[in-house]
């Protein structure tokens, strides 16, 4: 599908909640961080919710059940139905049960989410490569994971049994910092076998698709905190997104965003979906782009910035500049100066 480059954040007159009809919300990072919910969280997203706009929960992590999600959102002060939490476990065993016959043996190398989303399609998990399994399925089983199921998961795929991952993202945030994540654990898989694993989760198309399939969202606003997941997850899904800054992703990666990786809209957590947002247009004189009371522009090899206001303005306003000068690339132009000035 042919896209044009995006060279700035997008402004929009009414409220993100009443343009789009469905939110797809990451969760850590976005809606809850260590297990409590984020500041704003909860107000906005029942504010949204009683607006009419539909909120469902998309998430990378296999490890929990979308019962088990749903009951901690719900106690967070965020009710939430199962049906309303899609996981990665959930669209990987989708791609699987596409390929295998009905009532297959699966080797499961991860938690109780991934074996509860199998079960759902009527796939049988194992969990020795002796079992004969048909495929291998792959998901993140929490900090204490046994070392030895790698070992299982190396014996089948070195026997030619197909291997699938439910997602790929190298760390996890965790109440005590960033962990390794699921990605990290297939490249173990994949240093011992040579491999390579059929991927479902964000940001590729089995997770869209499994989230389009379960919400039925015709307008969906995907909302998240990573370029390299949420963002590149809307990108390939061809629809609008929004950054929130309230997870991993800082300024400095923004505006180094490659066009995959660059977001509809940019605010600083879960109000911005309760708000209109400003449009960022051409300075008039010798160029640059201009945003509430900030100009920003490409000088020399660094980006500038002039004016005052809102630091979010300034933001998007080094956004459409960084970009523009990118075009298709990355933007090499040092910005540390003009963040500073905005203190991000």
């Amino acid at each position: 599908m042919s896209r044009s480059v995006r060279t700035r954040p997008e402004g929009s007159g009414q409220a993100l909640s009443e343009a789009y009809d469905t939110a797809l919300l990451d969760l850590d990072g976005v809606v809850y961080a260590g297990g409590e919910a984020i500041v704003h969280a909860v107000d906005s997203l029942a504010t949204a919710r009683a607006g009419g706009m539909h909120l469902a929960y998309v998430t990378n992590n296999a490890l929990r059940t979308p019962d088990t999600v749903a009951a901690h959102l719900t106690e967070l002060g965020i009710p939430t139905d199962a049906g309303d939490v899609i996981t990665s476990a959930q669209a990987v065993a989708r791609l699987i049960s596409e390929q295998v016959p009905q009532g297959a043996r699966v080797l499961v190398i991860g938690g109780e989410g991934l074996r509860v989303a199998l079960g759902e399609r009527g796939l049988v998990p194992v969990e020795s490569a002796d079992d004969d399994p048909v495929a291998v399925a792959q998901g993140y089983g929490g900090p204490d994971f046994p070392w030895g199921r790698f070992g299982e998961a190396s014996y089948a795929i070195a026997r030619g049994v197909p291997w699938f991952a439910s997602n790929t993202d190298l760390t996890i945030p965790s109440g005590r910092g960033i962990a390794p994540g699921n990605g990290a654990a297939v490249e173990v898989v994949r240093i011992a076998t040579g491999a390579e694993p059929q991927v479902a989760g964000k940001p590729l198309p089995p997770m869209h698709r499994e989230t389009i399939l379960r919400t039925g969202a015709e307008r969906p606003l995907v909302v998240g905190d990573r370029l390299d997941t949420d963002i590149e997850g809307a990108f390939n899904g061809g629809v609008d997104s929004l950054l929130v800054l309230t997870g991993v992703t800082d300024g400095a990666q923004l505006l180094a965003a490659p066009p995959q990786h660059r977001p509809t809209y940019v605010d600083a957590d879960l109000r911005g979906m309760l708000t209109g947002q400003p449009e960022v247009t051409a300075a008039e004189g010798d160029g640059g782009f201009r945003c509430g009371g900030w100009t920003a522009a490409a000088d020399g090899g660094a980006l500038a910035l002039d004016g005052g206001g809102a630091a979010l303005d300034g933001l998007r306003a080094l956004c459409a500049a960084a970009w523009t000068t990118a075009g298709d690339g990355v933007c090499a132009l040092d910005g540390a100066k003009a963040l500073a000035r905005l203190g991000l």
